[in-house]
């Protein structure tokens, strides 16, 4: 058991390596990945329940101590953020099956998103900032394969820009880890936190702080570094952009909530600075999710908003906060995948992503239009669906701390959120159909929904289990509430 948080990395990239070797085996890709991915996924319910039984597991590779080796660490924030991404990519990949057509699925496009998944879950599971940038540009590597995947002009236009955003970004990453280490001494994040305190320069200490967050900020799509996002998030196909829209925002959003928590809550500046960046990134989010009749925008712009609600919880920086922030991470993460796998359909049904084109779906597809209904319910924040239970923990937290403008700014979005996506289901799903639906999917769709449906209905449990999900939620924000929790089982006397 003492390795076990290796194996959710370990796995899909076996997987992945033995797949590159049989790009035109359709069948295998198919079968390996979804069985690769399920097996992961059984691990990290192991690995949820072994953590909540003994504690924060942490693995030595190479037998180095920490902090002078690399180690990887399980708590439960880690470990309930690398099982919800790999149940999310085992959804995904199966709709994938039915959606790419073989030709398309031959070009490692399996290969890409297990690649992909060993990013995130490495990303989860580091105990060492520079690792985490390793992980990163893993994840990202795999990122600008699939989203040139496909060789439409508008993708490989787009893929340019989230290219050199993610370039630019990196760079700063690592200017980021070389002062940090130039000032410290250490990259463990366990280390960090024991010595950072001792730091004379705490100035310095504020500027690298700020800096790691306009990095992550980046990468999360926080307001105003957001504007690589639309486009670039826009022209993927369905699959795709369901992974991007669930998965990689959120390491970014981990990123802060590890980082800060951890190492850079050294002052007032930090917190405003973020709450700052939190309610731009709101407000941007509500003001593009009502603007817009593309329906692939819509759900774009609310993931900003999602983003924004998630780093306000965060930089409060209370109990009562960070439990809303995780259990609303977990919420977008599932909701969003869900959403975006459900818009895809609807373009692939009506051959357009804009609302004017759509309409009448619910006569012939009632399931689907009811799981959408669903899921655009759950995203708003509809008691007692998913989205609820963290916004109303993150409002607590924020009224507590005496603040009133980031709670009601949060119940406002929860508002804007609802008339956007509710404005898809009367558009896109009520009404008479337009023409005749003929689009490349609709042969497809009883396929297609059982994924999409099971999806939902894990989010629509996530939200019914929040007592059941409490005691985990909680053991999850401990170590970061009480560092020590955290420094002690990495950084073993």
């Amino acid at each position: 058991m003492i390795n076990l948080p290796i194996f959710p990395i370990v796995i899909p990239a076996l997987a992945a390596i033995i797949l590159l070797f049989a790009p035109k085996q359709i069948r295998l890709q198919r079968g390996v990945a979804l069985g690769a991915l399920l097996v992961t996924f059984a691990v990290t319910v192991l690995l949820i329940f072994t953590v909540s039984q003994d504690g924060i597991l942490t693995v030595n590779l190479g037998n180095w101590p920490a902090p002078f080796g690399i180690t990887l660490v399980s708590d439960m924030l880690s470990a309930l953020l690398v099982a919800t991404s790999t149940l999310i990519v085992f959804f995904i990949v199966w709709f994938a099956t039915h959606y790419f057509s073989d030709a398309y699925e031959s070009n490692y496009v399996y290969v890409a998103m297990l690649f992909l998944l060993v990013g995130v879950n490495g990303a989860f599971t580091t105990g060492d900032i520079f690792n985490l940038f390793v992980f990163f540009e893993v994840f990202l590597i795999s990122s600008y394969v699939l989203i040139v995947l496909g060789g439409k002009g508008v993708q490989l236009r787009e893929s340019i820009k989230y290219l050199l955003v993610n370039v630019i970004a990196s760079a700063l990453f690592v200017m980021a880890v070389a002062l940090l280490y130039g000032t410290v001494g250490t990259l463990s994040l366990a280390d960090l936190a024991q010595k950072i305190p001792l730091v004379e320069n705490q100035s310095v200490l504020v500027v690298i702080g700020v800096l790691f967050m306009i990095v992550f900020g980046l990468k999360g799509a926080l307001v105003p570094l957001h504007y690589w996002l639309p486009g670039s998030y826009v022209v993927a196909p369905t699959p795709i952009l369901a992974m991007f829209g669930a998965l990689l925002t959120k390491v970014g959003v981990y990123s802060i909530l590890r980082t800060y928590t951890l190492l850079f809550d050294v002052g007032s500046f930090t917190q405003n600075f973020l709450i700052i960046l939190a309610v731009l990134t709101i407000v941007i989010g509500m003001i593009g999710a009502i603007a817009y009749n593309d329906v692939k925008l819509i759900i774009i712009y609310n993931i900003m908003i999602a983003v924004g609600v998630i780093l306000y919880g965060i930089a409060l920086n209370t109990q009562t906060s960070l439990e809303g922030a995780l259990y609303y991470l977990i919420h977008d993460m599932l909701i969003k995948a869900a959403l975006f796998m459900l818009v895809g359909m609807m373009i692939g049904i009506t051959k357009s992503g804009q609302l004017r084109d759509m309409g009448g779906l619910i006569t012939r597809f009632p399931l689907f239009g009811w799981t959408f209904f669903i899921a655009a319910l759950s995203l708003a924040g509809i008691p007692p669906l998913s989205g609820f239970f963290g916004k109303l923990l993150i409002v607590q937290g924020g009224v507590a701390e005496g603040s009133l403008f980031g709670p009601l700014l949060i119940l406002l979005s929860s508002l804007f959120v609802l008339f956007s996506v509710i404005k898809i289901f009367l558009y896109g799903f009520w009404g008479e159909e337009k023409r005749a639906y003929d689009g490349p999917l609709v042969p497809h769709m009883k396929k297609l929904i059982v994924p999409t449906f099971l999806l939902v209905a894990v989010a629509v449990a996530y939200g019914f289990g929040a007592e059941a999900m409490h005691p985990f939620i909680t053991q999850a924000i401990e170590p970061l509430v009480q560092p020590e929790i955290y420094i002690d089982a990495v950084i073993k006397e």
